[in-house]
């Protein structure tokens, strides 16, 4: 899925991005994943997902885009049929890029505007704006904060929601060759009642486990990685659980990358 994350945004510091110094573009990397798992919640139980991310950094920030083609193995989902997909696109301006200035204080190494629309099969398209914040911790390869302002669309119009999406990267030196940790979490904080119901809180934390398989056999790093998709999502979809409808999902899923 998302693997930012969904992304992820900084992926193009996990694959040989290409810089091109002085001009708009600085660096751009491109994914495809296909994942495999059982246990989900609220649609099919059994589903493979093809994921295609890509990812850059600009002259004034940085952008994030992937979308997801849901197959849900001969069975149908109660509203999309035998198939779905979701997608998010993640822009964000950079204000130290645009100033030209260091905007860093403690561990937060930049200050940026952050926005995200996300679309898909069904009534699931929302708007998100925000502060976002990249921060220097050590030992990982990047970390970013992103407070959102949530605001759905259509029938889940409503009062607005704050959501907030911490993203990470960590890599881990194993034997001959890497593994690498990414993922993020969507933070719903708060309900938004609207006129169709409650939409509850809930959380969704979603990290990959990789191992860099290409290194491990010379034929390049970064570019070709095995393992595994954690995926649990409190009220997934922002339903309740109850003892009716099991809405709390804790699923893993198989996973192929391939990064060009």
């Amino acid at each position: 899925m998302r693997t930012i994350n969904s992304v992820i945004l900084a992926g193009g510091l996990l694959a040989c991005g290409t810089t091109f110094a002085g001009d708009l573009l600085q660096w751009q990397n491109n994914s495809l994943t296909y994942l495999w798992g059982k246990n989900f919640k609220v649609n099919p139980d059994t589903q493979q997902t093809f994921t295609f991310e890509h990812a850059d950094g600009w002259k004034y920030g940085d952008n994030f885009f992937f979308v997801d083609k849901i197959f849900y193995q001969g069975k149908k989902d109660a509203n999309n049929g035998p198939n779905s997909y979701y997608g998010e696109f993640s822009p964000r301006l950079s204000f130290g890029k645009i100033f030209d200035q260091k905007l860093e204080f403690g561990p937060v190494k930049d200050v940026l505007l952050a926005a995200t629309y996300e679309f898909g099969e069904g009534d699931v398209e929302s708007y998100l704006i925000g502060p976002g914040f990249d921060l220097n911790i050590p030992g990982f390869d990047y970390f970013q904060l992103n407070f959102y302002n949530r605001i759905p669309d259509g029938n889940r119009a409503g009062k607005n929601v704050w959501q907030i999406t911490p993203v990470w990267s960590y890599t881990l030196p194993v034997g001959s060759s890497d593994v690498l940790i990414d993922g993020f979490m969507d933070w719903v904080v708060d309900n938004d009642e609207n006129r169709h119901g409650t939409y509850h809180a809930n959380l969704h934390f979603n990290p990959q486990i990789k191992y860099d398989l290409g290194k491990a056999l010379h034929l390049g790093e970064k570019q070709l990685y095995v393992g595994v998709e954690y995926d649990y999502w409190k009220n997934k979809y922002g339903i309740k659980d109850s003892d009716g409808f099991t809405t709390d999902q804790n699923t893993m899923s198989l996973l192929v990358k391939v990064h060009f």
